[in-house]
């Protein structure tokens, strides 16, 4: 069987565009008509930005709950008034709705924020032509620590209210998280005094220029390096007060060894999940197991989770004036002074217990020393019942730990123990929003 002769090319050939557009099949007649990009043509596109976003997106419905909010005590402190100069401040509704609606993608930064507020539909939406920048957009981010920490008493209470959330059974788990500072910026005793001397001299150096020059105006950049050698003057010293609470955690021989960080004096080395040691913060986060809304938040400088249960339950019971039935924890958190003080509150602890190092006794036999909470919560998570219960944990906390680390909470962008918990106060409060939307939507389907 004879084979068809191929008279074409295996492979295209180089050439212009015009000239293959010319090599036509012989069966059209003339060169093909395409529609080509003009990108300088000026256009005039009438349309609201409101038009620009769906009726059923993220954005509007974070607006919808911020405008509930009551920004009393954030509007008490604003300068500008009516009948009065100055610059009229950004609607913190609008510094609220950016925040959140970024937290929710995984937004980190001021600067980054303030350029899709310029540049992408959404942001756009939310700033309804109000122009923002990085500093306003940090400031606002970090400076109302307490407004956020009351705002989620105030929303967890409210669904409490409505019987969206009962709060009977909480888990608790510890998340850590990369700091804004690097391991090279951990210094031993000697350096760091080495650095406040220096620190020192720089700042006498820059006022001893000024006071020669007092009429002179200062530059932006004079004023910038004035600004940075009083952060790190801070910084240094903030270090050293520290110091000693580390040379503590060290034995005798080894205080020498201590280290803090002068980038970041709140941070500590902790060892994190892929098996390396970073600097960190462990954020301590409590959610209901049957909504998996967080009902309370904490951010601590150890690497440890021992302690932190009690300290989370007295957390509810100021919060909301009362203290979950239960508590899920996993074996980092079971203490014999935290399960005994817990108990003694109304709250039953589910933890795993450690195995016995003695043979001939039972991992869930009580001790000697143990107090009747603790042999009952030896006894009780041998039973069937416990283990059931304690499997909601995994389910509950590790998985509001994994939608926050798809959040890019991943590595803090702030440093500061107080601007930590803020960050992390968004974090809690922008998850509450979407589970809430979740769980209305749920409710609504059952109902029909």
């Amino acid at each position: 069987m004879e084979s068809d002769t191929w008279q074409g090319n295996l492979f295209d050939l180089p050439g212009d565009d015009e000239t293959k557009l010319r090599a036509a099949p012989a069966e059209a007649v003339g060169v093909p008509r395409l529609r080509r990009a003009n990108r300088r043509q000026r256009e005039c596109l009438p349309y609201a930005l409101d038009e620009l976003l769906p009726e059923d997106h993220e954005a509007r419905a974070i607006w919808i709950y911020v405008e509930g909010l009551d920004f009393t005590t954030l509007l008490e402190k604003q300068r500008a008034v009516e009948g009065h100069a100055g610059r009229s401040a950004i609607d913190p509704r609008i510094a609220m709705t950016l925040w959140l609606y970024a937290t929710l993608k995984g937004v980190g930064s001021a600067r980054e924020l303030a350029r899709l507020c310029g540049q992408h539909v959404v942001y756009r939406w939310i700033c309804g032509g109000v122009s923002v920048n990085h500093h306003t957009l940090a400031d606002f981010r970090t400076d109302h620590g307490g407004f956020l920490d009351g705002l989620l008493t105030r929303s967890v209470a409210a669904l409490v209210h409505e019987g969206l959330v009962q709060i009977e059974r909480v888990a608790q788990d510890g998340m850590r998280v990369r700091a804004s500072a690097g391991s090279h910026s951990f210094h031993c005793r000697p350096t760091l005094e080495k650095a406040l001397q220096e620190a020192q001299q720089q700042v006498r150096k820059l006022k001893e220029e000024l006071q020669a020059n007092p009429g002179s105006s200062r530059t932006r950049q004079e004023a910038a390096r004035e600004r940075a050698a009083r952060e790190r003057l801070q910084r240094v010293k903030q270090a050293l007060q520290r110091l000693p609470e580390m040379e503590a955690k060290k034995k005798p021989a080894e205080k020498g060894k201590a280290r803090v960080s002068t980038t970041d004096p709140e941070a500590t080395t902790m060892k994190m999940a892929n098996g390396g040691f970073n600097p960190a913060y462990n954020v301590q986060l409590a959610t209901d197991t049957e909504t998996q809304i967080i009902t309370g938040v904490e951010v601590i400088t150890s690497g440890s989770d021992r302690g932190q249960l009690a300290p989370m339950i007295e957390q509810h019971q100021s919060r909301y004036e009362q203290v979950p039935d239960e508590a899920l924890v996993d074996g980092g958190f079971a203490t014999k002074e935290d399960i005994t003080e817990v108990e003694g509150k109304g709250t039953t602890v589910y933890a795993p217990v450690q195995k016995s190092k003695d043979p001939d006794r039972g991992d869930h036999d009580p001790r000697h020393d143990d107090s009747p909470a603790v042999g009952a919560w030896r006894q009780r998570m041998a039973t069937p019942e416990a283990k059931e219960i304690y499997k909601q944990r995994a389910s509950t906390a590790e998985c509001v730990n994994a939608l926050a680390r798809n959040r890019n909470l991943q590595q803090f962008r702030v440093r500061g123990l107080i601007k930590i918990r803020a960050v992390a106060l968004w974090y809690a409060l922008v998850h509450n929003v979407m589970r809430v939307l979740t769980l209305r939507a749920c409710a609504a389907l059952e109902s029909e």
